[in-house]
């Protein structure tokens, strides 16, 4: 994506961005549980990121950027290290024994931490009953795509703690991804986004590597039993997931508002579906096409009263000239 810093981006460019970031990671909550399956979480996290951001390091020095001369290294640190070590992290851990469609509800309420941590932006979406509205209709239609799944998983006997100590950390996920993007986002430098995330991933994955000390994750893993089919996933992961769609996530964050850009967030979850429709032969029910009517006009709600808001203050601008 290129920088921010020289001149305002194309619609096209955002919508692009937005594409990939709907569309790809919405695919990433099968492709993770493939994965999984064979490789250890810890392990698992360690190897995408370290991969993405040294084949990101590469192409920075192929381009001539001098990643270690960049300015905001720490910021780009920490945020990689809230985002996709404690954010991605918490999700890879839990989709070993959750189904990705109770994951989807719990991550879905991004959004509104969006709106309760962006303190600058308090003025502007909490006033707006459009953003409002969006917003819990949106997570209404989420819990109404899963719904059936849900029923199925809280009505199973057993593991109760389990369950429970799964939601509250994806909720601790979802908090601590919109606090690592709002703090990129106010704590970005004008490094090129490409160095940012660099940073940001090589961070995360050396974070993953205590993890596999402390739980000793080698003892018993063996690189030649791994499926091949998890070793595609881990592939798309680093290169579709982290690379590109993570990439376009930074990007967008400096080009668009925050809660904007959190939209992805009930889209991810249609995105799943519908894949699991056209490509694994997966059933559709009509709740489930009434819940994804409701996000995708949560998601149109949100996007229109920002789009009325801009307007709104062109016009005034172009009045006080």
């Amino acid at each position: 994506m290129p920088s921010s810093t020289n001149k305002p981006a194309s619609l096209l460019m955002i919508v692009l961005a937005f594409a990939i970031v709907y569309i790809v990671w919405g695919s990433t909550y099968f492709f993770i549980q493939i994965a999984v399956k064979d490789f250890p979480p810890f392990i698992l996290g360690a190897l995408r990121f370290i991969i993405a951001g040294v084949l990101m390091a590469a192409w920075c020095f192929y381009k001539g950027e001098n990643i270690f001369a960049a300015k905001g290294i720490k910021h780009a640190a920490i945020s990689g290290i809230l985002l996709l070590f404690c954010g991605n992290g918490i999700i890879i851990w839990v989709e070993r024994s959750m189904p990705s469609g109770m994951v989807a509800i719990m991550v879905s309420s991004a959004p509104l931490w969006f709106v309760l941590l962006d303190k600058p932006k308090w003025s502007e979406n909490l006033r707006s009953k459009s953003i409002i509205a969006g917003l819990l209709i949106g997570l209404a239609g989420v819990i109404l795509l899963f719904s059936e799944q849900v029923s199925e998983v809280l009505s199973l006997q057993g593991n109760e703690s389990v369950k429970l100590s799964s939601m509250v950390l994806l909720v601790l996920a979802a908090i601590t991804w919109a606090g690592g993007s709002l703090y990129s986002k106010y704590k970005s430098s004008e490094d090129p986004i490409i160095v940012t995330s660099t940073w940001q991933m090589i961070a995360a994955g050396i974070a993953f590597l205590p993890g596999i000390l402390i739980r000793d994750e080698f003892h018993g893993f063996q690189w030649k039993a791994v499926s091949g089919d998890a070793w595609l996933s881990v592939l798309y992961l680093v290169v579709m997931g982290s690379i590109v769609g993570f990439s376009a996530y930074v990007w967008l964050l400096k080009e668009r508002p925050a809660m904007q850009v959190s939209t992805y967030a009930y889209v991810n979850p249609v995105v799943a579906v519908l894949l699991g429709v056209f490509f694994a032969n997966e059933n559709i029910s009509s709740i489930q096409i009434i819940g994804l009517i409701i996000i995708l006009g949560s998601v149109f709600m949100i996007n229109m009263a920002k789009y009325r808001r801009e307007k709104l203050a062109e016009r005034n601008i172009v009045g006080a000239d």
